[in-house]
């Protein structure tokens, strides 16, 4: 059984313009974050916890069980909401420290470590395709961090924190795959928040931020775009379309964000960072298409 949406019908063009609008939600989820002015991981953990009556609505409105599951689907949920909310620490500190593209960018490279992980659980060599995604993956990825060393060195870390952070996304959908298809798209992500919350929080009061934000706006903004439409849409829909298209969707994240940059933050991408982001991209498509 697929994952089932509490918000709309199920035909291909709904799902197709849900597809891109949760990307789309996600990719200003960077903005809000520098925007806070609260810790940013504590910007997550109030987008995590913000949204949890509104998801807990939309979960039993579309039939889905919030409570009640059995304890190894339940066991399963509180890992994928752990390791969730070590990526989230990760990323959202990655945000503070480098470009915005190329947090977007290397937030996602856990498609690429689950094509790597589907290659050692089949015991098989790479094919073309999977050989061509690693090397684009690796000649971009070095391009664009000896871009960001040559600004500073804080940018460089936080490119790695945002590659540690998809390293936590890859473990998230292990932990997910198991009970993807047993547990409803809003219901998993109202768990997901739930079990994240406390490492955020966790997180957040060990690095010694401001918890509290004196203006709400950007923790609310947050909070509405990437756990709601943007997480919410993102996993409804991707049962309902090939990888090359979840893959190409996936694009207009780092696009968006890089045109945020420019005009927000006057980041402004030379034609060196041009070619490694188009190369990191290429490898995330194949790789979402070898999926």
């Amino acid at each position: 059984m697929a994952p089932q949406s509490a918000a709309l019908p199920a035909t291909p063009g709904r799902w197709l313009a849900a597809l891109l609008l949760g990307n789309m939600a996600m990719a200003f989820g960077p903005v809000f974050v520098r925007m806070a002015d609260c810790g940013p991981v504590s910007a997550g953990f109030w987008r995590l916890i913000l949204p949890l009556p509104l998801l807990m609505w939309l979960a039993r409105r579309g039939g889905q069980r919030v409570f009640g599951q059995p304890a190894p689907v339940m066991l399963m949920l509180v890992l994928a909401g752990v390791v969730f909310g070590l990526d989230l620490a990760s990323w959202h500190l990655g945000i503070g420290h480098t470009r915005l593209g190329n947090a977007t960018l290397f937030g996602n490279v856990g498609s690429i470590f689950l094509m790597l992980w589907g290659l050692v659980v089949a015991r098989r060599r790479p094919r073309m395709n999977e050989l061509t995604a690693m090397a684009c993956a690796l000649i971009g990825a070095m391009i664009l961090l000896g871009r960001s060393l040559e600004i500073a060195t804080d940018t460089l870390v936080g490119d790695l924190l945002c590659i540690l952070a998809g390293t936590f996304y890859f473990a998230y959908f292990l932990c997910l795959r198991p009970v993807q298809d047993r547990v409803g798209s809003w219901a998993l992500v109202f768990h997901t928040g739930v079990f994240a919350a406390p490492v955020m929080l966790a997180t957040a009061l060990y690095l010694g931020e401001p918890v509290m934000p004196q203006v709400w706006w950007p923790v609310l903004a947050l909070a509405l775009c990437s756990q709601v439409v943007g997480q919410g849409l993102l996993v409804a829909s991707l049962t309902r379309f090939s990888p090359l298209v979840i893959g190409l969707a996936l694009l207009t994240q780092p696009a968006i964000s890089v045109l945020v940059g420019v005009i927000a933050f006057h980041e402004q991408p030379t034609a060196l960072d041009a070619i490694g982001m188009v190369l990191v991209s290429s490898a995330l498509v194949l790789a979402r298409l070898r999926r």
